[in-house]
């Protein structure tokens, strides 16, 4: 299979004849021994649950061509609905044919199965759980391995979940002999992690190795540190999310996570290139953790490290560019050029990113000559060319009208005439017919993805689980300016009892950032706008970002009436303390601290200090979501000029790590009265 793959992989079509590369002798093995990836037919995948067996098969064999040797399935039973309205067979019927078409190709079929039950220290639901695990087992006609994750999902303490696990490996290998068993310490606080460690120190011999994925507080050079030599490490990596997630976009443009959300075609070669090398030396393969199809390039660039990892990206997607998107010759540099672009996309403000017009015209380029009628991948990428080349002229238009709408705030004149020309610019903008183009090229990709590839861009039109799971078209008319909170502001500020307070409303509004001379403002979340944000190590050196702040948005649109900077935020996870500093502070000058707290709907309680621990306001949860609060700063906080802001948690906890959310920071000067 994998030598096929080989000569269908470099294989190349010049005038109807087939060429080859001219070599004397190839001999290739692969670097890492377990190169998989999941199906997950179930509600939330973004595209398998429309899926028939039929199609499967044909990303069986395309995986397979590439070099990947396991396919993992998640157990019909897992943190989902029981059934999703897009599936052509029953959940077990379509798990089952897909252990078949596994064992069909030689492939090794590993079986995902979380421990959903509430209590299994209860032996009645300890024992209904084996009885329905051996039910499944039994059913499936091979098993190579078991994957049992300790938590995301699940629940169990360490202590119940290894006897449970340990009565599961006896009945997987009853049925399927020689079937290995791998379980993962995910979503476990400090408590459960000591426990973990020591249940490993006493070497089971059930248990094969250990494997590590997302939500996990000890990182994987701990784990393996921690775990005895003679368990081999499985890494689980999420290639297919964007934020919120193990490896969230560094630095991503707040808009971008807006419109595109947190499971969006995310082609990221580079990026997953540099974390699959990075984490390389500690684990002995892998089986990446995805939702569909939005990560395909993803899926290759993984398979084709862990057979070669000299092996460059341009190489590897000159592959994807002749065996799935059918182009050759100068077609082939073109395509390979478009998907490095999407990457390149999402670096830096999406204002003012020229890559996403360079990436754009290349994607034009090839269309004109589009082969790829009926082709999901090239539509997907397609998709993504237009939805970014869309946002980037909507926001520029939408943020344009914004500025010329606050300018008018502080124009002079009555204030009834500032509020209702500010009023005026924001109603009267309007998309041109590029952006109008753009829109309807988008639904009617959208609907080609849906019938040929079963990629749900919409939850109404297309049957997505919600939108974060892919379906962004439902965001492609979303506001991009604070439109919605001017309007409710402005109308608030004119309902001052006199003119002088109902010009300072106005005056408020426009000038937001600066609210007095001399302020100092940080729009966390967006990393064009938090200067005074200590970043960390970096991500090339910290790709899972333990000791670094993140740049997230909160579950939230503008139209909600939340401004832009109020939906981003920076956090940190776990015991990683979110810093500010401050350079260069003029001696004996008072300050207040003026902060936002918002973002997600998490209930973590925040202590902030300053300087050498001086506190400023012990552990509190935020009042409201945003919620605007103000701390004079004691002067004891300064020292030399120079201010550090920390925000910390709680130790020990487990879970994602993920809730220590803060959106906007001024520093405000403080004039003697």
């Amino acid at each position: 299979m994998f030598g096929v793959g080989w000569v269908l992989r470099h294989m190349s079509f010049v005038g109807g004849i087939a060429k080859l590369p001219s070599v004397a002798a190839l001999f290739s093995a692969p670097e890492k021994a377990v190169r998989g990836h999941q199906i997950g037919y179930r509600m939330k995948n973004n595209t398998y649950d429309a899926w028939t067996l039929g199609q499967f098969e044909q990303q069986i064999r395309d995986l397979a061509i590439f070099g990947t040797n396991t396919i993992q399935i998640i157990a019909p039973v897992s943190d989902d609905a029981a059934v999703s309205p897009l599936m052509p067979a029953p959940p077990l019927e379509t798990v089952v044919g897909i252990s078949r078409l596994a064992a069909k190709y030689g492939l090794d079929c590993a079986l995902y199965y979380p421990e959903m039950r509430k209590d299994y220290s209860n032996p009645t639901q300890f024992e209904a759980e084996e009885r329905d695990f051996e039910a499944l087992v039994r059913a499936m006609p091979r098993v190579d391995a078991l994957y049992v994750p300790g938590g995301d999902p699940g629940h169990t303490p360490p202590g119940v979940l290894f006897p449970l696990v340990k009565a599961e490996a006896e009945v997987v290998r009853r049925w399927h002999p020689g079937a290995t068993v791998w379980v993962s310490a995910q979503g476990f606080d400090a408590g459960w992690f000591e426990e973990f460690y020591g249940l490993l120190a006493k070497e089971p011999e059930w248990l094969t190795g250990v494997f590590f994925g997302p939500q996990s507080r000890d990182g994987m050079e701990v784990q393996r540190r921690r775990i005895p030599a003679r368990y081999p490490v499985i890494f689980y990596p999420d290639i297919a999310h964007t934020m919120h997630a193990q490896f969230p976009v560094p630095g991503w443009d707040p808009v971008f996570a807006l419109t595109e959300g947190r499971e969006p075609i995310c082609p990221r070669p580079e990026a997953f290139a540099a974390i699959y090398r990075h984490f390389a030396g500690l684990n002995a393969g892998f089986v990446t953790y995805s939702e569909g199809v939005n990560d395909d390039v993803n899926k290759i660039v993984w398979t084709r490290l862990g057979w070669d990892p000299g092996e460059t990206v341009e190489e590897m997607l000159r592959e994807y560019a002749r065996w799935f998107l059918h182009r050759e010759g100068t077609q082939e540099t073109l395509a390979v050029e478009a998907m490095l672009g999407l990457e390149k996309d999402w670096v830096g403000p999406v204002a003012a990113n020229a890559e996403i017009g360079k990436t754009f015209g290349v994607l034009a380029e090839l269309e004109k000559t589009d082969s790829g009628e009926g082709n999901w991948r090239w539509e997907s990428l397609l998709y993504r060319g237009y939805y970014d080349a869309y946002v980037q002229r909507r926001f520029r238009r939408e943020q344009a009208v914004e500025a010329a709408a606050l300018s008018r705030l502080v124009s002079g004149g009555e204030s009834g005439a500032r509020a209702a020309g500010a009023l005026r610019v924001l109603s009267e903008s309007a998309a041109s017919e590029d952006e109008t183009r753009e829109r309807e090229r988008l639904f009617d990709l959208a609907g080609k993805l849906f019938r040929d590839g079963g990629l749900q861009l919409s939850v109404k039109l297309y049957g997505a689980s919600n939108w974060e799971r892919g379906a962004n078209l439902d965001r492609v008319d979303t506001p991009l300016n604070d439109r919605v909170w001017m309007e409710r502001a402005i109308a608030g500020a004119m309902k001052a009892s006199n003119e002088a307070g109902r010009l300072k409303g106005l005056e408020e509004i426009a000038r937001w950032n600066a609210p007095v001379d001399g302020a100092l403002y940080d729009d966390l979340g967006d990393a064009a706008r938090e200067p005074h944000l200590v970043r960390g190590a970096g991500w090339s050196e910290d790709p899972e970002m333990y000791a670094a702040a993140i740049d997230g948005i909160a579950d939230k649109t503008l139209a909600d009436g939340w401004r832009l900077s109020w939906l981003s935020y920076a956090e940190a996870l776990y015991e990683q303390p979110l810093e500010m500093r401050y350079e260069g502070l003029a001696a004996g000058e008072s300050y207040r601290l003026r902060i936002t707290y918002a973002g997600e709907d998490y209930s973590v309680p925040l202590t902030l200090t300053a300087g050498n621990g001086v506190v400023i306001h012990e552990a509190r949860k935020r009042g409201s979501n945003p919620e605007t609060v103000e701390f004079d700063l004691p002067s004891a906080a300064i020292v030399g000029g120079e201010l550090t802001l920390r925000w910390m948690r709680a130790a020990g906890g487990g879970g994602s790590g993920r809730g220590r959310q803060v959106a906007e920071v001024w520093l405000l000067p403080v004039k003697p009265r």
